[in-house]
């Protein structure tokens, strides 16, 4: 190359380089993640950008949280995963439709499950706990004036969150679950007669000898029982896939127990039908005809409260925000839209 012209083509790469420096610099101006991300809390490095990951210290800064923001917009929406013991990841559908929205949205792994501290001390497994847990996150975060979001299990701790701290809430969605253990159980126990008459010997032989563990137990669960009531398409998606590989078993056994059909955890007896009348936030419960929860007690739920209505996916199961997905996100954008 003559001298010349690559004198002339360096020139250019420099100007070139020079205004992709100038042009990145004024959309990377320097800004925070979350509004407390400048504080030096031990956890979290501040002034940096973490692609919407913030640690939380939970139960009085012995333990630590994984939480991440996705989207930003005047609505927050806090998500409480399912299980007990599960983790964020079979949410991951709201992804494709929250942010797009407007809708500022958090994830957050509770304590125990996934990306978030896994102590072993089984004094933590508790619904009084988890609540106090979920006020720690809110606060952690900055949250104020949001949305709580709870599907299955985090719809228990999303009740219970509103009948302690609703003065934090512009919205609460309870998503395929019921306001009694009893009324969970009393649904399951139906739609185990579905089950063909050979499948039902055999799971009833298991339970009596306590073999719920067993390769025998979980192939009926598996092959028979959740392809009707837990997620209806195939194959499952990844991120279902995943936050089951990534469940707490132990955190499940103590709070609900191994068994579908009678809840022996320290769920049991778990009741609020006489309470719900004193969640005044606005609210949407949503259920599904194919759920392991009665679309009945979705409805009844949302009659009892003064400012709530629901939402009944015809073609969906436990997770209808897979198999029902259309259907679930228009009903549950047009209520964000409303709060």
């Amino acid at each position: 190359m003559k001298r010349r012209k690559f004198l002339a083509t360096g020139v250019a790469s420099v100007v070139s380089g020079a205004t992709c420096n100038a042009a990145f610099a004024a959309v990377a101006e320097p800004q925070s993640v979350y509004d407390r991300s400048s504080e030096a809390d031990g956890l979290n490095p501040p002034g940096i950008r973490a692609a919407g990951v913030r640690l939380v210290p939970v139960v009085d800064n012995r333990h630590k949280v994984w939480t991440k923001r996705i989207g930003r917009g005047p609505v927050k929406v806090l998500l409480l995963h399912g299980g007990p013991g599960l983790s964020h990841e079979y949410l991951e559908a709201m992804e494709s439709f929250l942010p797009e929205a407007g809708i500022e949205m958090y994830y957050y792994d509770q304590l125990g499950s996934n990306n978030s501290d896994r102590p072993d001390d089984p004094s933590l497994w508790t619904l009084p706990r988890y609540v106090d847990e979920v006020e720690e996150v809110r606060n952690g975060l900055g949250l104020e004036n949001f949305v709580l979001y709870g599907h299955g299990w985090g719809g228990i701790l999303a009740i219970e969150y509103a009948l302690r701290y609703q003065q934090h809430l512009r919205g609460l969605v309870i998503s395929n679950m019921t306001a009694s253990i009893d009324a969970y159980v009393e649904r399951t126990v139906q739609l185990r007669q579905q089950l063909s008459a050979a499948s039902l010997a055999q799971l009833t032989s298991l339970e009596s000898s306590q073999a719920y563990d067993s390769q025998e137990y979980t192939q009926i669960m598996m092959n028979e029982f959740y392809p009707k009531m837990f997620c209806r398409i195939k194959p499952w998606p990844d991120a279902v896939n995943r936050s089951l590989r990534h469940m707490n078993d132990r955190i499940h056994a103590q709070m609900q127990g191994k068994s579908e059909f009678a809840v022996t955890g320290n769920l049991k007896g778990w009741d609020r039908w006489n309470r719900l009348r004193e969640i005044e936030t606005r609210t949407l419960t949503i259920g599904a005809t194919f759920d392991k929860i009665d679309p009945a007690d979705v409805k009844k739920m949302a009659r009892l409260m003064p400012n709530a209505r629901s939402v009944i996916c015809q073609d969906g199961s436990h997770l209808c925000m897979w198999d029902d997905q259309a259907y679930y996100f228009h009903h549950l954008l047009k209520f964000l839209r409303t709060v």
